[in-house]
């Protein structure tokens, strides 16, 4: 599948792991593609990143990933909904972190835990950190995407659908700040091609 990939979109995946060695992840998750994305320039998702203002919400979007790893993946309107039935996960959170320490719930111990959970793809890609089966997906996805497209490479604006197309931290964290597959989508192609985003979601 890597052959398909644009110059771009390799550089995005290699940015991936560039983050997780930088913040001394144990592997490469969603989160890492999302922010290596962020970081490149000159493309289509460059500039449907910028007309979001996803460049100017970095700094919160990062502190919304923070907060979803410390509870443990769940989105926020996920807590919200548990809160409405009376568990309240920030103090199960603080319990736990009170008792095993802040780090015990830190993006290391994030990426070790998925690791562990996956230890066949040490050496998926990177050479040096395994990518998790969430960021794998993410890759796969991305591929079905540009098959859905009828384009015959995998470039940064099909990472970029992939990860709003798909459950999980990055879309719940994205939607909690107003942008969606349809938002993305619309920024990439424009509103007319509408019914392809779509197809593309399923």
């Amino acid at each position: 599948m890597f052959e398909r990939f644009t110059r771009g979109a390799r550089a995005t995946v290699k940015g991936a792991v560039a983050e997780a060695e930088r913040v001394g992840a144990g592997s490469v998750t969603e989160e890492h593609l999302f922010l290596a994305l962020l970081d490149q320039k000159g493309d289509r998702a460059s500039f449907a990143v910028a007309s979001l203002g996803l460049l100017r919400r970095r700094a919160s979007l990062e502190a919304s990933f923070a907060e979803a790893r410390r509870r443990g993946g769940l989105t926020k309107a996920e807590t919200d909904a548990l809160a409405g039935i009376g568990i309240d996960v920030g103090a199960i959170v603080d319990r736990v972190e009170g008792a095993h320490g802040e780090g015990a719930h830190g993006e290391g111990a994030h990426g070790e835990g998925a690791l562990a959970a996956d230890r066949s793809s040490r050496r998926w890609w990177s050479g040096h950190r395994a990518f998790t089966p969430e960021a794998k997906s993410i890759l796969e996805k991305s591929l079905r995407i540009a098959l859905g497209r009828g384009d015959r490479f995998i470039g940064q604006e099909h990472l970029l659908l992939a990860l709003t197309a798909t459950p999980g931290t990055v879309a719940d964290t994205l939607a909690e700040h107003g942008v969606t597959h349809t938002a993305v989508h619309h920024a990439l192609y424009g509103p007319e091609a509408d019914g392809e985003g779509h197809a593309e979601a399923g």
